[in-house]
């Protein structure tokens, strides 16, 4: 008779599947109000002359974010501390995610607020997908 459940020392995915889908969808949210709020304060989100559209914003936070499940996914099976690996190449790819933002051809505060959503994009996805990690 074979078994068709996962081994004892590796726990299911789905709940860090599921988390990391919530906490894409949230800070896609999150991260075009924050865009919207500052055009509605009169922030530009014109870089290089083109403006970015506040959807636009919520379309890259869900596709990094889920870059990022991926990686946690990858972490959680082909490492001995996933928690671990995981928050600290994150945290390491958010502020390389900073560098393209203060080099862009923009205002200041269109530089100050595309650094903003990164950070507030990564302060929902890392810790939501890091608590289902094991340490």
């Amino acid at each position: 008779m074979s078994s068709t459940t996962a081994p004892a020392t590796r726990s299911s995915a789905k709940p860090l599947i599921v988390a990391g889908l919530v906490a894409a969808a949230v800070a896609s949210v999150a991260t075009a109000a924050v865009a919207a709020a500052g055009d509605l304060a009169g922030i530009s989100l014109d870089v290089s002359g083109a403006p970015i559209p506040v959807p636009g914003f919520a379309t890259l936070t869900a596709v990094f974010s889920l870059l990022g499940l991926a990686l946690a996914l990858g972490f959680k099976r082909w490492t001995r501390r996933p928690r671990s690996v995981f928050v600290r190449t994150t945290v390491a790819l958010t502020a390389l995610s900073l560098v393209p933002d203060v080099l862009a051809d923009a205002a200041t505060a269109t530089k100050a607020l595309l650094m903003v959503t990164h950070l507030v994009a990564a302060a929902i996805v890392i810790p939501a997908i890091a608590r289902r990690l094991p340490a």
